[in-house]
């Protein structure tokens, strides 16, 4: 059994990661949410927000990471799995993390607006589901706010596009 100390190192190494999938959602556009799926200490797979670029309102960070584990093991149960997300998912995607039955959730920050596991209500750990999620919560959850917070407010200067302005849509030619 890992100890507390380890664990935390390694929550961090983590987290680390996905905050580099959350630099490259915001480099398209997005959102910056990234998110990693991590087995037996070995990364499974990566995500993080594709919804502008791909007009898809399902494709947050945790879903494409989600998908993604599930291909790479070949199996809809992500048993034995920690989900790392920067920031605390929606109800869609606490959602996704009870059917996957992923085991454990480690979240940066809280969203106070619309996070389900654990800000408006706690979807992952609801006594009457059949699967109830550990939560770990604000694992370089500074970092995380800051480049959400940073993000938001270039969004309100004008400063920062989003994804698919100025570009037509992946595959298209403009």
């Amino acid at each position: 059994m890992m100890g507390e100390e380890a664990r935390c190192e390694e929550d961090e190494k983590w987290m680390r990661l996905a905050l580099e999938q959350a630099a490259l959602a915001e480099a398209l556009g997005e959102v910056p949410v990234g998110a990693v799926v991590v087995r037996g200490g070995q990364l499974v797979a990566t995500g993080h927000n594709l919804t502008h670029t791909l007009q898809d309102p399902s494709t947050h960070a945790e879903m494409v990471a989600i998908r993604r584990a599930a291909q790479v093991l070949g199996e809809w149960r992500l048993l034995e799995c920690t989900l790392y997300v920067t920031l605390e998912p929606c109800a869609m995607c606490s959602g996704a993390i009870v059917l996957a039955r992923i085991p454990r959730l480690v979240f940066a920050a809280h969203d106070p607006k619309a996070g389900m596991s654990g800000s408006l209500a706690n979807l992952v750990q609801h006594p009457l589901l059949n699967h109830r999620v550990h939560l770990t919560t604000g694992v370089l959850a500074e970092q995380s706010g800051d480049v959400l917070r940073a993000f938001f407010r270039a969004r309100r200067r004008g400063k920062a596009p989003m994804a698919g302005e100025g570009s037509p849509p992946p595959g298209e030619s403009g």
